[in-house]
């Protein structure tokens, strides 16, 4: 695990929680799971012009791969990559399984309304992330596919989907650095195929960094052919 650089900012949310910051090209933001067993459900948008946001299937046929790990990226709808996995401990992040709503939340763990359970409702994923949304002038229809980092989904010779339980440990971490000034929306729910019958969702803490500048023998850069033409591309947009 690398050491942790001085933060700009740091703060915890709470399991069950969401959470949005525009991240500044230059700088990097560090999910750590704080007890073990996190979800958290990610969107990113270029800030700029929030029609362009992360692509799932671009992400992963651009780099041959159908989960998330360090030195991999996350591409844009325009060929463009908005951040880059630079660190983690966890080796696999789920990017296929998207999220539950408040239907599904609610025949999975039961109904847990405000009125009578207060801050420890049973919030949903598709919820969170659509108040989130909704601060800065986007709705359901500018919803993409989440990625779930900390989870780990296999799938088997039939294409079933599997959750693998205890993947995230305490201490976990994911580190992401904006290529691009990128809205990052965050969800702290469950991932939908969680076996767990309870309602449980985890704690996160985060930080926000200043990152190095991209070398040209940077690993995100190198892990793919198709990731250099990707900074390329990234690069262009900033001159």
């Amino acid at each position: 695990m690398s050491a942790e650089p001085t933060a700009l900012w740091e703060e915890s949310v709470r399991g069950g929680d969401a959470w949005s910051h525009v991240l500044k090209r230059g700088t990097a933001l560090r999910l750590t799971d704080v007890e073990g067993r996190a979800n958290v459900g990610a969107l990113f948008f270029n800030f700029e012009i929030l029609s362009e946001r992360y692509n799932m299937p671009d992400t992963l046929k651009a780099q041959h791969t159908a989960h998330l790990k360090k030195s991999l990226v996350l591409y844009s709808d325009m060929g463009r990559i908005l951040a880059s996995i630079t660190d983690e401990s966890c080796g696999w992040h789920d990017p296929l399984s998207g999220h539950l709503d408040a239907a599904a939340t609610k025949q999975k763990y039961g109904e847990a309304g405000y009125q009578q359970y207060r801050n420890d409702f049973h919030r949903n994923s598709r919820d969170n992330f659509l108040i989130e949304m909704g601060k800065y002038g986007l709705g359901l229809r500018d919803l993409p596919a989440n990625v779930n980092f900390f989870s780990k989904v296999v799938a088997d010779d039939h294409g079933t989907l599997t959750f693998v339980p205890n993947h995230s440990k305490a201490g976990d971490f994911v580190e992401l650095r904006a290529e691009m000034n990128v809205l990052v929306i965050l969800d702290t729910c469950q991932h939908p195929l969680d076996p767990d019958p309870r309602y449980n969702p985890k704690p996160i803490h985060l930080s926000i960094h200043k990152a190095h500048r991209v070398p040209p023998d940077d690993p995100c850069r190198l892990s793919r052919p198709e990731n250099t033409r990707g900074f390329t591309n990234t690069e262009r947009y900033f001159l």
